[in-house]
């Protein structure tokens, strides 16, 4: 999964030299945490976030007046108070590289770019949220199954097998690695909803062979 088929193009960019009141409105009205911030031939020299804006604002208990709030507010610029040499990311590179950068740098989002820093896009966690309701088809509801096989070659085609012979139809297999056994991997397999009866008996033959360690049935309505 590349960043470049879910990031945000056309991102909304400022200079460092514009003033923070205009970075934070801008912010406001088009309801984004954070903005790239680029030079006049758009390659990244930073980026700010709200956390930026609310750290460098008065406190509510200041004692200056509107008049000198105001003067103070307009005269910080954006290359004051925003972060500089920020962690950017490739369109060619991949999510999963996205969503360990900003896990492990507590970001929100990073700025797509291009070989010669010129800002493309950006990725944020809610794209990567929507990577993993989509791989896994969630949205459709469907059953999850769990179980633990060997990592040995071959070990999936059986239940496969199991699953085919029972009419069960896939709508999304991953796996990992178990922390807690050697030589062992969880695999996690969404089918789509099935009649109880043959769930049920889906159910049994899986229990027989595999022992799976949990069934879920997501049922994922819309928030209103």
């Amino acid at each position: 999964m590349l960043v470049e088929n879910w990031m945000t193009k056309g991102v909304i960019t400022l200079t460092p030299d514009r003033s923070m009141m205009k970075a934070a409105k801008l912010m406001k009205d088009k309801r984004v945490s954070c903005l790239p911030i680029v030079d006049e031939e758009n390659r990244i020299v930073g980026i700010l976030s709200d956390r930026d804006i609310k750290d460098a604002s008065p406190s509510k208990a200041t004692t200056l007046d509107m008049h000198e709030l105001y003067y103070l507010l307009s005269d910080i610029k954006i290359g004051d108070i925003m972060t500089k040499r920020p962690v950017t990311i490739k369109p060619t590179e991949t999510v999963e590289k996205a969503a360990v950068l900003m896990l492990e740098g507590h970001f929100g989002s990073l700025p797509v770019v291009d070989d010669e820093n010129r800002v493309l896009g950006i990725i944020t966690d809610t794209d990567v949220f929507n990577v993993l309701i989509d791989i896994t088809g969630v949205r459709k509801g469907g059953i999850q199954v769990c179980l633990q096989i060997s990592t040995a070659p071959g070990t999936l085609s059986p239940v496969l097998d199991l699953l085919k012979e029972h009419g069960a139809r896939i709508m999304s297999i991953l796996t990992r690695n178990a922390e807690e056994a050697q030589n062992m991997k969880d695999v996690y397999i969404r089918i789509r909803d099935m009649e109880k009866p043959a769930l049920k008996k889906l159910q049994e033959a899986m229990e027989e062979r595999f022992k799976p360690q949990y069934w879920v049935i997501d049922h994922v309505h819309p928030v209103v």
